[in-house]
């Protein structure tokens, strides 16, 4: 996880917050939550890197829409960042 960027870790929550979520289910989450527009440019290449890391696994819901899944390594990845985060900050 130390080699994503602060936007695939957001990626990554939301997924893992969501039951298999499309791409733009994902897209307007971090709308809401970035408080502005989210371009299909930045998002799928960022889904793409983290199925490619394995984190994230992709699936096909129909022709046009994918779906998002973590997958066992990203909910370690998390778990794993939760731990270190706790080290630092106070619940």
């Amino acid at each position: 996880m130390h080699d994503l960027t602060g936007f695939q870790r957001d990626l990554l929550y939301t997924i893992a917050g969501e039951e298999e979520p499309h791409g733009l289910a994902i897209k307007e989450v971090l709308e809401a939550y970035y408080g502005k527009e989210i371009h299909h440019g930045r998002l799928y290449p960022n889904l793409d890197t983290l199925v490619d890391k394995g984190l994230v696994e992709k699936g096909e819901r129909d022709r046009r829409t994918n779906y998002y899944a973590l997958t066992r390594r990203g909910r370690q990845e998390i778990e794993a960042r939760r731990e270190w985060e706790a080290q630092y900050v106070e619940p």
